[in-house]
């Protein structure tokens, strides 16, 4: 069944500060798309509206699950969640005095994956043996490569169709960033979902990525197709990856 988002002409902001201006992108079924940008252009903004944590003040969002489309907007977070949408905040956001094991299952509360706990988890480990050996361990204890491992093993128990990850590199170690990027594409893959991914590091997310959005200022100012066609980009190659 067809799992895609569609954002028409959207406006939003805090107060009196706007930040993005009639932005509009797409994410087909089983695609992964890149919103690429550096801080501060609106990337995490556009991920709260999809997600109900921010308004916007114009515009609409269209998520199609399983076949049937639902708009978004003025929909709370839960119920948006409770319809397939999951998020990978920026900062991973874990509950750091509780266990490996205990955030894992605080993802499951969908009711869609109740049933699908113990299987949910053992992908998750498989996928990630470190929080296996360490389910135990407080994630506020863990280091950032393992807290980011945390962040998406959570999302994922909550059996979603569609995925948004919110600058997945920040805070990692080049060699943890690629592992990362990985993982996410592995994830992708397991699970059959499409996955729309806010990243600032260009050469990492451009590799798994089947085509992209460039941000700046809270407008779409270039789209790209392919990977290929942003990384040919001129104006991406001189400001965002040095070339």
């Amino acid at each position: 069944m067809a799992n895609s988002l569609r954002i028409e002409a959207m406006n939003a902001g805090y107060g009196a500060v706007r930040v993005l201006h009639e932005v509009s992108l797409s994410v087909g079924s089983g695609e992964t798309v890149a919103l690429l940008g550096t801080n501060g252009n609106g990337k995490s903004t556009l991920m709260k509206c999809v997600m109900g944590i921010v308004r916007p003040s114009g515009g609409s969002i269209v998520a199609e699950i399983d076949g049937a489309r639902h708009e978004l907007v003025g929909r709370a977070t839960e119920e948006i969640v409770e319809l397939g949408i999951a998020f990978v905040p920026e900062g991973r956001r874990l509950f750091p005095k509780l266990s490996v094991t205990e955030n894992l299952l605080l993802g499951a509360f969908r009711r869609a994956a109740r049933a699908s706990i113990e299987r949910n988890m053992e992908f998750c480990f498989e996928t990630f043996p470190r929080l296996k050996e360490r389910r135990r361990q407080l994630a506020g204890s863990m280091s950032g490569g393992e807290q980011q491992m945390l962040a998406l093993a959570r999302a994922l128990m909550t059996a979603p169709r569609i995925l948004l990850i919110d600058e997945p590199s920040v805070g990692l170690a080049p060699l943890l960033v690629r592992r990362t990027i990985d993982k996410i594409k592995e994830l992708k893959d397991g699970f059959s979902l499409t996955v729309l991914m806010a990243e600032q590091n260009f050469t990492q997310a451009i590799r798994i990525a089947d085509r992209g959005y460039v941000i700046v200022h809270g407008k779409i100012e270039f789209e790209g197709r392919s990977a290929d066609e942003l990384n040919n980009n001129e104006l991406i190659r001189q400001f965002y990856l040095g070339l």
